[in-house]
C-alpha cells in the first residue's frame, strides 16, 4: 500500500511518494494526505524549501492507482471526492508560502505530471519519461489545471501533450519550459540539494514575497490578493534580515538571515 514520507535535512523538507510496486502510483489516501503533509512542513520554522520526489529509482509519480478507479466509480459520492482530492493536491505546493520543487526521475505521469505541474520549479534526470494519457483514457481536465499547464507551456505545448498523450522526454520538457534543468540521472540528488541548499541560504521573506507575486500573478485580476502581496513586500523591505544583508555587504561576508 502506497505511502508518503516526510524527512527533514537541515533546511530543507521532502516528500518521498512511496508505492514502489506500482511505480508510485497515487491511492486515494496519499492524494487526501498530501496536502497535510505540505502543510506541517510549509509551518515548520526549521524548513526553507520543500522538495517533493518520488521513492526508489523507476518513478516520481505514475499517476492515480488505477486498481482503485472502479471501485471509486461504483461508491455513491466516491468519484466526486476522488477528483475534489486530486484539485486539492494540485493546488496545494501553490498554496505554500515556501518553494516548492518536483524532483523528477523516471516516470511522471498523469496525476505525476499534474503534481510537478503544481510545484515552482522542476528538476529532472535525463532518463526522466513523461506524459498526459487522459485523452486515452476517455478522462477530461479540470480547468484549474489546465491553466496551469498553459501558464507553463503555453497553448501549442498544452495542446500537443493533452491532444496526442504522448510519451515525452526530458529533452522534449525542457524545450516546452515544462522543466527548467536536465541533470544526468547520477547527478540529480547533488545537484537539487545543491540549488535547495542555495535558496535556503536565501533570505526567507523576500523568497516567500516573489514566490506570493508570481503565485497571484497567474490568477486572473479580479481574483488577486494585491493586499497579500504588497504587504509581504513591505515586510521584506523593513525586516531584520534586509538590515543583515546591507552589513554584511559592508563587512564583506555571507549574510545569516533568520527571517524576520
Amino acid at each position: 500500500m502506497g505511502e508518503l514520507l516526510v524527512r527533514r535535512e537541515g533546511a530543507v523538507g521532502t516528500i518521498l511518494f512511496s508505492n514502489v510496486a506500482r511505480h508510485n502510483a497515487m491511492t486515494y489516501a496519499m492524494w487526501h494526505e498530501f496536502p497535510e503533509r505540505l502543510h506541517e512542513l510549509d509551518a515548520d520554522p526549521s524548513v526553507r524549501v520543500i522538495v517533493l520526489t518520488g521513492d526508489g529509482d523507476q518513478a516520481f509519480v505514475s499517476g492515480a492507482d488505477i486498481s482503485q478507479f472502479q471501485q471509486n466509480r461504483e461508491e455513491e459520492g466516491m468519484q466526486q471526492a476522488y477528483d475534489r482530492a486530486l484539485v486539492t493536491a494540485f493546488r496545494a505546493p501553490s498554496r505554500c508560502e515556501k518553494p516548492v520543487i518536483a524532483k523528477v526521475h523516471g516516470y511522471c505521469i498523469g496525476g505525476g505530471l499534474g503534481i510537478a505541474a503544481g510545484c515552482d520549479l522542476r528538476l529532472c534526470s535525463d532518463k526522466a519519461v513523461f506524459r498526459m494519457p487522459a485523452a486515452r483514457m476517455g478522462l477530461g481536465y479540470a480547468f484549474s489545471g489546465m491553466q496551469r499547464f498553459v501558464a507553463l507551456m503555453g497553448p501549442a505545448n498544452a495542446a500537443d501533450i493533452f491532444f496526442s498523450a504522448r510519451s515525452f522526454d526530458a529533452a522534449d520538457a525542457l524545450r516546452m519550459g515544462f522543466v527548467q534543468r536536465v541533470l544526468p540521472v547520477g547527478a540529480l540528488d547533488a545537484a537539487v540539494a545543491e540549488y535547495c541548499n542555495g535558496i535556503a541560504g536565501n533570505a526567507p521573506l523576500a523568497v516567500e514575497s516573489a514566490k506570493r507575486s508570481i503565485v497571484e500573478a497567474l490568477l486572473d485580476e479580479s481574483r488577486r490578493d494585491m493586499t497579500a502581496v504588497q504587504g509581504l513586500f513591505e515586510a521584506a523591505g523593513e525586516s531584520e534580515d534586509h538590515e543583515e544583508a546591507s552589513i554584511a555587504f559592508m563587512e564583506k561576508r555571507e549574510p545569516v538571515f533568520k527571517g524576520r
